[in-house]
């Protein structure tokens, strides 16, 4: 194999994010498949979401909101920068705790109404 070549292994078992530039395992501790990145929570569009297949677009999914559905698990929902299309994943355990909160109260600590209405209820 020439050193021009890129090596498979590497790049099947890891990526870089798009936005901290950090170098993530393609698998969470559990073993199962990561789409994004632990330390800041975004992602690259790589899978369109309509069709189920490749997406051309490669823009990077920014992370918007938290999602519980009744089974518990959280899901993290991500918006394309450029083209706006949506996904979600789970989040896995060694996601940013911190960045996972921030995100999760985002509604409650910026409503899009004056809190000082709550007085006049």
């Amino acid at each position: 194999m020439s050193t021009t070549e890129p090596d498979s292994t590497l790049s099947a078992s890891a990526f870089t994010c798009v936005r901290c530039g950090l170098t993530v395992s393609a698998l969470d501790p559990d073993g199962g498949p990561r789409d994004h990145c632990p330390s800041c929570l975004s992602s690259r569009h790589v899978v369109d979401q309509t069709d189920g297949g490749a997406s051309p677009c490669g823009g990077r999914m920014a992370p918007i909101s938290i999602a519980v559905p009744r089974g518990g698990a959280w899901l993290l929902v991500h918006r394309c920068t450029l083209c706006d299309e949506m996904s979600e994943s789970t989040v896995s355990t060694d996601d940013n705790h911190l960045v996972l909160m921030r995100i999760a109260v985002r509604p409650l600590a910026d409503p899009p109404f004056p809190l000082d209405l709550f007085g006049e209820v």
